[in-house]
């Protein structure tokens, strides 16, 4: 079975909506996938929950979502939302989420 992480990067909500196709469309296909909001992108769960986004919730309901950059959630200010959407905070590299673990497991590291 394939696997692949989608680490987005970006906090801008079209370039991660298309991760949520994507990731949505390979799980479909039954690759394992996960999603991790690292960087910039970590303002977006927050915003797509309120929005009511319907692939954020299929990709929730999955189990898609690894969880959210703790040290990027600090440093842009959205911690406390991020905590609030009850996703793992993730900081297994120096505070941030690291791709090493994934790499390990064989998954394929897709950055956008």
């Amino acid at each position: 079975m394939q696997k692949v992480l989608f680490y987005a990067m970006t906090g801008e909500k079209m370039c991660f909506q298309h991760i949520l196709l994507n990731a949505l469309d390979l799980a479909e296909a039954g690759a394992e996938v996960k999603i991790i909001f690292e960087g910039a992108s970590v303002k977006l769960p927050a915003v797509l929950a309120e929005e009511g986004n319907k692939f954020f919730k299929q990709a929730l309901e999955k189990g898609l979502i690894a969880g959210i950059c703790l040290a990027c959630s600090h440093t842009l200010g959205v911690y406390e939302q991020n905590l609030a959407t009850g996703l793992p905070m993730l900081n297994d590299m120096t505070g941030h989420a690291g791709v090493r673990p994934y790499i390990e497991q064989g998954y394929s590291v897709i950055s956008m």
